[in-house]
């Protein structure tokens, strides 16, 4: 009965949702595991990023480049092949008639040299816009030094080790085992349907069984290119995967990251402690500076204060409940005036802050206010 008890018990747990096996007694335990189950915050996103740590598949960049080239040489193969020809007929013909000296040597280079890049240069060109362009597409302009640093880590004989049994070795293995299955197919596949072809290459011209060659090989590639893309594409959403899994963050870093970013919430409560502390005491050494202290009379107190100098009545401190209390005590103490006026209080107490002018809607109901103290100091003097 017992063993059967802790069977269940066991099976239970194992079967609970991943968060629940973390919680005990209101205790949110993966604070303490360090186990990363909380995505990556746009903070260690751009950190990674600017290491040069992002999402991108090299296979989807080079099936573009190998497409890329491909097509450019089904385009534009003819003409190379006409001006590498026409080129070759013209050294060969003038081989039996030059003399080979420094100049003639230099001139002959010079002439392959600019065949060369009349042929090659524009291929090269595809190739390098293309691979550009897909990897501005999958990452964007990235410019990272931390990747050319010397890294020791990487030479250690234990990490390399580690490296070689890892999932992303496995992952790479797999991938380039079905590259080379799926290569291989096509090759056999492509050698049985075009098995009629090859005897024609017997009685070919020279320059026909060129272009049925190329063309063979072209289609060929094509085929090929067009299942690797697929996988590309794949391989691409693999490693965007593999790589927010990368960042993802435990619930103690996430906190203490916040705690950089936004300041730890203690401290900041403290320091608004203090700052509310340090204008309450501001506010209460205004208060005898004031001529009158407005009331509601329990719940509100505004103290203003009017000189000649001012265009209009003038709020130095302001509160409501104990505030309010403690408002008119000090007033008190300091024979301001305290005056009882509900509606005034209540109008000026959401409208006005520390130091505004009262609005003009209230003039005359404050100037009445300071009318009364004014005449009641007149006849206490």
């Amino acid at each position: 009965m017992a063993l059967s008890m802790i069977f269940i018990a066991f099976w239970m747990a194992s079967h609970q949702s991943t968060d629940s096996r973390y919680k005990l007694a209101g205790f949110d335990l993966q604070l303490f595991s360090g186990e990363k189950t909380e995505e990556a915050t746009p903070k260690r996103k751009e950190e990674a990023k600017k290491k040069g740590q992002v999402a991108k598949s090299t296979e989807i960049s080079a099936v573009f480049v190998i497409l890329a080239a491909f097509y450019t040489l089904k385009l534009l193969g003819a003409n190379l092949y006409l001006e590498l020809a026409g080129y070759m007929t013209e050294i060969f013909s003038t081989l039996t008639t030059t003399d080979f000296t420094i100049n003639s040597v230099q001139i002959l280079f010079l002439n392959l040299s600019l065949v060369l890049l009349k042929t090659v240069l524009p291929v090269l060109l595809v190739i390098l816009v293309t691979s550009l362009a897909i990897n501005y597409m999958q990452v964007g302009f990235i410019f990272s030094t931390e990747t050319l640093m010397p890294n020791f880590n990487k030479i250690d004989p234990l990490s390399g080790f580690q490296r070689l049994f890892s999932k992303r070795s496995l992952v790479e293995l797999l991938k380039a085992l079905f590259k080379v299955t799926i290569i291989g197919y096509f090759i056999y596949r492509f050698a049985i349907i075009e098995t009629d072809a090859i005897p024609k290459f017997i009685s070919m011209e020279l320059i026909d069984s060129l272009k049925l060659a190329g063309s063979l090989i072209i289609d060929l590639a094509f085929q090929i290119l067009s299942v690797m893309l697929v996988l590309a594409a794949f391989d691409y959403f693999y490693q965007w995967w593999e790589h927010n899994q990368s960042l993802k963050m435990s619930k103690q870093e996430v906190k203490e990251e916040f705690k950089q970013t936004e300041g730890n919430p203690q401290i900041k409560g403290k320091i608004k402690e203090k700052q509310r502390a340090i204008a309450m005491r501001r506010m209460m050494q205004e208060i005898p500076k004031a001529d009158v202290v407005v009331t509601n009379p329990t719940h509100l107190a505004i103290a203003l204060k009017y000189d000649k100098t001012m265009s209009a009545p003038v709020v130095l401190a302001k509160g409501q409940d104990f505030l309010a209390e403690r408002i008119k005590q000090v007033a008190r103490e300091n024979r301001v005036a305290v005056v009882e006026n509900k509606p005034l209080a209540r109008a000026l107490y959401p409208v006005v802050q520390i130091g505004d002018a009262i609005p003009p809607e209230l003039y005359q109901a404050v100037a009445e206010v300071l009318a009364y103290v004014y005449r009641l100091k007149k006849r206490l003097s």
